[in-house]
C-alpha cells in the first residue's frame, strides 16, 4: 500500500531526496500539499516535471530521482507524515485526477505490479484505480 501511495506523492515534494541510506529527508515535511492540489498553477509544474516535460524546481527535480526508490522499497525510507501525505495525494488523484494518475503509472509503473499487488488495499479505503 504505501508504494503504490507514493505514486500519487510525486507533486508533493514531501519526499524530496535521501538524507542518508536509512531515511528521506523531512525537510520538506511541513509543505502544504493542499495548497499544491488545489491550485492548478502550481499542481501541473509538479506533474510536468515528473512527466519530463517540464522545467523541475530543486525539490521536484529531486523527487523525480527518489520515486523509482521509493517505489522499490514500499516507502520503507519515509517517515509518517509522509506516508499520510501520499495516502492523501492518492485519494485526491484517484478521485479528481484519474487521467493524471493514468500518465504517470505509464511513467513509474508500467507493468502494474504496484496497482495490483495493492488493489485490495485501496479497494478498502472506497478508492478505485480507474481504468486505461
Amino acid at each position: 500500500m504505501k508504494v503504490i501511495f507514493l505514486l500519487s506523492a510525486v507533486f508533493a515534494c514531501g519526499i524530496v531526496y535521501v538524507a542518508d541510506a536509512a531515511a528521506y529527508t523531512t525537510k520538506y515535511d511541513n509543505i502544504d500539499l493542499e495548497e499544491i492540489l488545489n491550485n492548478d498553477r502550481i499542481y501541473v509544474k509538479y506533474f510536468e516535471c515528473l512527466k519530463g516535460t517540464g522545467k523541475c524546481t530543486p525539490d521536484g527535480k529531486e523527487l523525480k530521482d527518489v520515486l523509482p526508490d521509493a517505489l522499490q522499497t514500499a516507502c520503507e525510507k519515509c517517515s509518517e507524515k509522509q506516508k499520510k501525505g501520499t495516502d492523501r495525494i492518492l485519494s485526491f488523484m484517484l478521485e479528481k485526477k484519474p487521467q493524471d494518475y493514468l500518465t504517470l503509472e505509464k511513467i513509474y509503473d508500467s507493468q502494474r505490479v504496484y496497482r495490483n499487488k495493492y488493489k485490495d488495499v485501496v479497494e478498502k479505503k472506497g478508492l478505485k484505480f480507474p481504468d486505461k
